[in-house]
């Protein structure tokens, strides 16, 4: 058994000449920390790792995207990191060396992340968010990362809450200027919102910012915990900010844009939001893919 020599089957010839565009493993899990304004963000990890593979090679040697993982992640639990996406960076600088054959190298990160707020009257808690980021890289160029947050929120629908303002000035024309100058009812939507920036590794993104930007364009943040005083807040704001769920991409693409003012033209741009209708049995959605070349000609 010592002197048997095992078959590099992965390195034989294909039969059926396709190159394929990425081959991986996908949903290893990892503890990651990242170290951000002087804190430590301890996060659960899925890691997505693909390199594409030539047409005349039958198999990718999927045990080394395991291997860069190990290598490089477990560091992170004795020296944090400085964000994800730059973590993602140095994976697929690694997966390139490690996969001679391979001219192009992915990897994709998704987590919880936590971050703590303060509700209307103060109350603090931890807030569950979505986090994502990428990091993509060819032998020929410097690659790009991504950064993303998913942040659920409120939204309030401004047509209902018109059209009621509308109803009862109506029949109580005595209190019709009292009645333009308040929050009105209305139906509430629960607000679910993607936003993705990607851009030039040189370039730096933070994930709180992004999240901050997103709950401002929504009607309202939402919060776990909530008593009597602090829930009727939330909802009087919220009334007092009506979005459509095109006001809420919209807002963001223009917060965003004052965000990073310097960041290149081909920076790319991805927001997405879902208003959970709860008078319909259907929800209302809006999106927006585009670069900030075209947003600033806008």
């Amino acid at each position: 058994m010592d002197n048997f020599e095992f078959i590099d089957v992965q390195n034989q010839p294909s039969k059926r000449k396709f190159q394929l565009n990425r081959v991986g493993i996908t949903g290893l899990k990892k503890p990651t920390v990242v170290r951000r304004k002087k804190r430590k963000v301890h996060l659960m990890v899925k890691f997505d790792i693909y390199v594409d593979l030539p047409s005349d090679q039958k198999g990718s040697h999927m045990s080394r995207n395991a291997e860069v993982i190990n290598n490089i992640v477990d560091q992170s639990v004795r020296n944090p990191v400085d964000s994800l996406e730059n973590l993602g960076l140095k994976i697929v600088d690694e997966l390139l060396i490690s996969h001679e054959y391979a001219t192009y190298a992915q990897v994709d990160m998704e987590s919880d992340y936590f971050l703590e707020k303060s509700s209307p009257l103060g109350r603090k808690s931890l807030e569950n968010y979505g986090l994502r980021a990428s990091a993509k890289k060819g032998r020929n160029n410097g690659g790009t990362k991504t950064l993303g947050v998913e942040v659920m929120g409120m939204s309030v629908c401004p047509c209902a809450m018109e059209t009621i303002r509308g109803l009862l000035s109506a029949a109580h024309p005595e209190h019709r200027d009292f009645l333009q100058e308040i929050p009105m009812l209305s139906h509430n939507q629960r607000n679910v919102t993607y936003v993705e920036v990607q851009t030039d590794p040189k370039y730096e993104l933070e994930a709180d910012d992004l999240i901050e930007i997103t709950e401002m364009s929504q009607s309202s943040p939402t919060y776990e915990i909530l008593k009597r005083n602090d829930e009727g807040k939330v909802v009087l704001n919220a009334h007092k900010n009506p979005k459509f769920v095109e006001d809420v991409v919209r807002d963001i693409l223009h917060k965003i844009m004052e965000m990073y003012p310097d960041f290149p033209d081909d920076t790319r741009l991805t927001v997405k939001s879902s208003s959970r209708e709860s008078i319909h049995k259907h929800d209302a959605y809006a999106e927006r893919t585009t670069t900030f070349k075209e947003l600033r000609k806008d």
